[in-house]
Order: C-alpha cells, then structure tokens, then sequence
C-alpha cells in the first residue's frame, strides 16, 4: 500500500482563506506536483472544480453554508483566469459582505484592460474596459460601487432591492451614492427597469427576507405602513417592535414578523420573543403574523386577508390600558 500524502500545511491554511480552493499555479509553488495532486484525486480526498482548480473538502456538505458558497464562486473564477483577474459584479460584493445575493452567484471575473477571456465551466469573463478594484488579501476584486454597477441590471428586482437596503441600512451607501448608482445606470443596457426597483429602497428593511416580504405586500396591494413599528402602551411604556405594521381602527396594529433561520437556531431569543408577542397580545394592541422564509410569496396575500378579515369583524375591546 503506497504511503498516504498529507498536503503542507502552508496549503491547507492557504485553501481555507479560499472557501476550500486552491490553484494548480498554487500548489506548483509550494512544490505539490502534479503528480501528488492526481494522487489527492485518485484517492477521492480532493476533487479537480475546472481546469487548474481543486477542492481541497469535496466531501464538506455546502448546502446550508449559503454565504461560503456566494465566496467561493468568487474565488472559483479568480484562481481559474490566473493571479490578475479581478471578481466582479454578485461575486465582488460577496468579498464585500454584501446581504441580499441570490443563494447562488455566477463566477464572474473581468481581466485586466478590458482582455477577452473564454468563459468556461459556468463561470464568465466580462470585458470591462475600467474596473475600479481594491485589495482583497493577495488579490484584488471591483470596489463595491464598481461592483454594483455591474451586478444590478442581472439581479431582479428582490435582490437588487434587497442588496441595496442591505447597503442602506448599515450605512454604507449614502444617498448622494445612490443617486450616483441611478444616474449612472441610466440608459444603460438592461437598466431600463432599475430605477424603478431604486425607488422600492428603504434602510428600515433589517434583512434581506424583510425585503423580500415587503416587496410581497407591495405586489399585493398591501404595502405596510410602518417599518420597525413601535408598540407603546397608553403611558408610553414600551411593549415591543414588529419588523411591518399596518394601522388598525382603535390604534391598534397588524404586525408582521419574519423570522430568519438565525431566530430559530437561539432558544433563548424564542422565548423572549415570544414573553413579548404575549404581553401584545394580551393587552390587545395588536394583531400578529408571523412568516418565515419558507412563506415568501404567500406574505401579501395572507395580509391582504387578514386586513379584509379584521375590516370585517366588531372589536369590542380597545386598545391596551
């Protein structure tokens, strides 16, 4: 039985800083041949991606790593088309944590000075004459502005909203960048919708599935009247936030809540939500829903319902206090 071959350290640590990738160009120079590399393959420890690329995990379960994987599209098409590629469009703000992306990017890479490059394996080489980039370690990647000139007019309209109430919400895109981003996009190619979904940002959106959801009213007929709605008793204490709220007779409200899968996976944050959802509840100030991603699509039509339900229906008890 031949030896077992353990790749260098210095390679492994290198991979991880890569989403689990690595260049043949890579491994030639810290001295993994080829030959050791057909070996790691033969041996189903790693798994050759596309010419000059492996997968240094390809056992890893990579189905509920949604932002590894947006990642890893990104390094995918810089270490396929060499050490100058710079990641472009979703892929570039993906190196940018940027939220909202779809759950998975196209590899997307643009070469230096415009350079036609042949896309291959589902990845695509853009000829962009003038890319501005920033270091990203080693390499470098379009700056978010760059970035989002290039990926909005291929997101749809959800995600490109999405993504731009991400950058809204935590302060890194001010308005006069928005309106540097409507103007510039403007009678370009595939733009003529952008401007149109520019006008649905709001920063008040906590999440992308918020996003999402709201956009779902808006269809609907239902936009919500209040983001980050504040419930206060009739002495001003305080009694709870809802991430959508619409105003009901009496002062009261319908609140939607859209739980991400992070709410899920903390007990502890249940339970004070649900002390929370209670104390309203009691005190009659509201009326709650509570969606899920999994219920994206159906959020405006189960409001519009509930609105037409409680029009419908005498309350007799008022409002907290």
């Amino acid at each position: 039985m031949r030896p077992k071959f353990e790749p260098p350290t210095s390679l492994r640590s290198l991979a991880f800083r890569q989403e689990g990738l690595v260049s043949s160009r890579q491994c030639d120079h810290i001295g993994v041949t080829m030959g050791m590399r057909r070996r790691l393959v033969d041996d189903r420890r790693w798994a050759r991606v596309t010419t000059g690329v492996y997968d240094v995990e390809p056992a890893r379960d990579r189905r509920g790593e949604v932002d590894h994987r947006r990642r890893r599209s990104a390094w995918l098409g810089m270490l396929a088309y060499g050490p100058d590629a710079i990641a472009v469009g979703a892929c570039a703000l993906a190196l940018h944590d940027v939220r909202g992306l779809p759950t998975d990017v196209r590899p997307e890479v643009a070469l230096p000075g415009g350079a036609f490059g042949k896309s291959r394996d589902g990845m695509r080489v853009r000829q962009l004459s003038a890319v501005e980039s920033t270091r990203f370690g080693e390499r470098r990647i379009a700056t978010l502005m760059c970035a989002l000139l290039t990926a909005l007019p291929s997101l749809g309209r959800e995600h490109a909203v999405a993504v731009l109430d991400d950058l809204t919400h935590r302060g890194r895109l001010s308005p006069g960048q928005m309106d540097a981003v409507r103007s510039r996009l403007r009678g370009g190619r595939d733009c003529a919708d952008v401007p149109t979904w520019m006008s649905l940002v709001d920063g008040r959106s906590e999440s992308p599935l918020e996003t999402f959801a709201r956009i779902d009213c808006i269809d609907a007929g239902v936009p919500p009247d209040e983001l980050q709605v504040v419930i206060r008793a009739p002495d001003g204490t305080f009694l709870g936030r809802g991430d959508m709220g619409w105003r009901l007779p009496r002062g009261r409200w319908l609140i939607a809540e859209i739980d991400g899968r992070e709410f899920h996976d903390r007990p502890d944050a249940l339970l004070r939500d649900r002390a929370r959802q209670n104390t309203l509840l009691i005190r009659g100030a509201i009326t709650m829903l509570r969606f899920t991603h999994e219920d994206i699509g159906s959020v405006g039509r189960t409001v519009r319902e509930a609105l037409l339900l409680d029009r419908e229906q005498p309350h007799e008890r008022q409002t907290a206090g």
